[in-house]
């Protein structure tokens, strides 16, 4: 029992000592290429279209290696929807459904936990780091809607003798949206609905303009 206590009381003092380098509070300026998805749907599919996303967050170092953040991102970009199947009045499979009218939005907001590898003295730190929150879509002909919305990314952050720093980074953002129902048959229950889900996953590749204002 008393090694235990002796274990506890050496893992607090590391986690005091480490917080004592905490309380840095991060202006991030966001700015990054996102690649194209396709989403299958039962009868047609559509394209989130590459495009520049970019946005901002605020972070804050809770241990000299750990920080949280909450930031906002925006990918402007098209989604052109496509028919699988052949319809009435001579519809091809292939064809663009909106075509003229397919210019969208995908507006993340996001609270990220990030993992700094090597102390805050070191010039060059790599990081991984995740983060989940919602997606409001905007879409060319129903509005817009919210969703969930979750993220993964892993890079390197530059520090200058200056309170700016330069983050080189690469991300998978991914937003999951029900679009309707599939029906199964029970042998108990008869017809059972069930919702249909699809995701968009992204990649991408980014940089940020960081501002310490703790310097």
């Amino acid at each position: 029992m008393k090694k235990n206590h002796l274990l506890f009381v050496v893992f607090f003092f590391s986690l005091a000592m480490s917080a004592q380098s905490s309380g840095a509070f991060l202006l991030n300026l966001y700015g990054g290429y996102t690649f194209s998805d396709r989403v299958d749907f039962d009868d047609s599919y559509a394209r989130v279209e590459d495009g520049f996303e970019y946005g901002l967050g605020l972070e804050y170092f809770i241990m000299d290696n750990a920080s949280i953040e909450l930031k906002y991102n925006r990918l402007d970009t098209n989604m052109p929807l496509y028919t699988k199947t052949a319809l009435t009045g001579g519809i091809t499979p292939g064809t663009q459904l909106n075509a003229g009218d397919d210019k969208g939005a995908i507006n993340y907001v996001l609270a990220d936990y990030t993992y700094y590898f090597m102390d805050s003295s070191q010039q060059v730190r790599p990081f991984l780091g995740a983060g989940a929150g919602v997606a409001i879509l905007e879409t060319p002909k129903s509005g817009s809607g919210t969703y969930f919305a979750w993220e993964l990314k892993g890079g390197v952050k530059i520090k200058t003798s200056s309170p700016l720093s330069i983050n080189l980074h690469a991300y998978l953002q991914s937003m999951s949206a029900a679009v309707g129902y599939d029906y199964y048959w029970t042998y108990y229950y008869g017809p059972v609905a069930v919702n249909d889900y699809v995701s968009t996953f992204q990649f991408g590749l980014g940089a940020s303009l960081s501002y310490d204002f703790s310097k």
